[in-house]
């Protein structure tokens, strides 16, 4: 595998000094505490927005720690997420009751509708879909979370309605 850190895509934060900057500044706050690099990680996500294959190996040799234990946290807690994320997020609940009720045609008409797969951005940087587990709404199956809200018993000829609402 190559060295992310050797390889730092141009649009990658580490490459903002800005950024770098508020990188540096909660590696330095964090460093010393227990869980630093847990800490270090939930920061970086909140302030940044997401945590690169390029800034988990630069947090890593920051925080002297091997680079599988941070790549390790990224993965295991779906919280993270590793590429920048739209301004608006279109999630599609598989959970059981949902996915019997038609999700898997509603991901298709989202991929169809804005020529991107599932953990993909637009390319103007508008909507990032994705898909999560159980979101409670079982009775309301298929259901689809558009930024916080929930929209229940949704069709595929219905969907683009929900996306024009955020697209205009």
């Amino acid at each position: 595998m190559a060295n992310p850190i050797r390889e730092i895509p141009a649009n990658d934060p580490l490459n903002s000094a800005e950024l770098k900057s508020l990188l540096d500044r909660i590696i330095e706050e964090n460093r010393e505490r227990p869980g630093a690099v847990m800490l270090v990680l939930n920061e970086t996500q909140a302030k940044i927005g997401h945590v690169s294959p390029a800034m988990q190996a630069y947090i890593a040799r920051k925080l002297q720690v091997p680079l599988g234990q941070v790549h390790g946290v990224v993965t295991f807690y779906s919280f993270f997420k590793t590429k920048p994320r739209g301004k608006h997020t279109v999630k599609f609940c598989l959970g059981t009751a949902c996915y019997v009720a038609g999700t898997p045609q509603l991901v298709e008409k989202a991929k169809q509708m804005l020529g991107i797969e599932l953990g993909d951005t637009t390319l103007d940087g508008q909507i990032t879909l994705e898909e999560c587990r159980c979101v409670g709404a079982c009775s309301q199956a298929p259901v689809v979370v558009v930024d916080d809200e929930a929209h229940g018993k949704l069709r595929p000829n219905k969907f683009p309605q929900v996306l024009k609402k955020i697209q205009g």
